[in-house]
């Protein structure tokens, strides 16, 4: 799959101005696009007596971290979906050559813990959380991007365009990771019963307000099973409609498929927290999970969005903007400064 644009008034830089599975059709997670990257599963994190235990065993024991990482895994496998595993480690050389624990405020409360040192028991994967010979395990990244690893390589040659995200810590190698694959074009998704955190409000902050919006939806364990398994991929009346935050919107109670004078929608009729109906493009939605349906807007900013009346063609192509070719300066005012060319 080509990773690269020449849009001229874009970036050419690999991936950060395209979506990778713009060519597929559904709502679902096709098992043979999609990949799940267990990040950290590692004993400094998830088990006691771990250089990071006391700071992570809140949110673990609470959301169960163990036991629904080991059943998305599990799940994935037999669904044939790729496993990747996404370990850290330091080695003496990290610190002493490179100078890592002055790069940053997690690299130093990492290397005054004496977390993930390369060989150790901290370092080794969870006793639950094995990996298998066909898994993926990563090269291990060195702060919280594990795209900073062979992790790109990995994705292309197994022809990736959805990933889905576990594992640990929620608010830093959750986050960076699924940032940067989003950047880069991925469908990312994150089990939100399967990540863990150094706090609840970190937990929290990440699930409710960063997730939702660098990702497609925010779902768990359970709902990214059921959406594998899912036989119908379109929209249905009477599925319930959540955002990507998991807040829930509404019944869809009608269906229109795109047509000369309108664009496809979802009608969800007004309730107690919304005063208006509700016209959802049908290019909102990106997950369907038994009878819910996940749309990649947030509950808490859908009172925002220009939805209270269906959607019509005239209005999506003022969305579009202008083509490349018909943009003079991409700024109004000049254009960007680019590097090895002169005005």
């Amino acid at each position: 799959m080509s990773m690269r644009s020449t849009n001229r008034l874009g970036s050419d830089a690999e991936g950060c101005n395209t979506y990778l599975p713009k060519e597929e059709t559904g709502i679902s997670f096709p098992p043979d696009r999609t990949a799940l990257l267990v990040i950290d599963p590692v004993n400094d994190f998830l088990s006691e007596g771990g250089a990071g235990w006391e700071l992570t065993e809140t949110t673990v024991k609470k959301h169960d971290v163990i036991g629904h990482l080991k059943r998305a895994i599990e799940g994935a496998r037999t669904h044939g979906i790729p496993v990747l595993f996404g370990p850290m480690a330091y080695t003496e050389e990290d610190y002493a050559d490179e100078r890592l624990q002055r790069r940053s405020g997690i690299n130093r409360l990492m290397f005054e813990k004496k977390m993930f040192l390369a060989g150790s028991w901290g370092a080794d994967f969870h006793p639950d959380l094995q990996p298998r010979d066909n898994d993926t395990v990563l090269l291990p990244h060195k702060s919280c991007d594990v795209f900073q690893t062979d992790l790109p390589e990995h994705l292309r040659r197994m022809g990736i365009t959805h990933l889905v995200i576990a594992g640990m810590s929620a608010n830093l190698c959750c986050e960076s990771t699924g940032r940067h694959a989003m950047e880069e074009g991925f469908d990312v998704t994150f089990l939100s019963d399967a990540i863990g955190a150094a706090s609840i409000p970190e937990y929290e902050a990440s699930i409710r307000v960063n997730f939702p919006l660098i990702g497609n939806a925010v779902i768990t364990v359970d709902e990214f099973l059921a959406a594998v398994d899912a036989s119908a991929t379109s929209v249905q009346p009477g599925d319930k409609v959540y955002g990507s935050d998991h807040g829930e919107i509404g019944t869809v109670e009608e269906v229109v498929e795109a047509a000369e004078e309108t664009e496809g929608y979802l009608l969800v009729p007004r309730g107690l927290i919304f005063q208006t109906d509700t016209y959802i493009p049908l290019d909102a939605v990106v997950k369907r999970s038994g009878t819910d349906v996940f749309i990649n807007i947030p509950k808490l900013v859908l009172g925002v969005m220009p939805w209270s009346e269906p959607p019509s063609p005239v209005e999506m192509q003022t969305k579009f903007g202008l083509p490349a070719d018909g943009v003079d300066k991409l700024y109004g005012s000049r254009s960007p400064s680019v590097y090895g060319e002169t005005s």
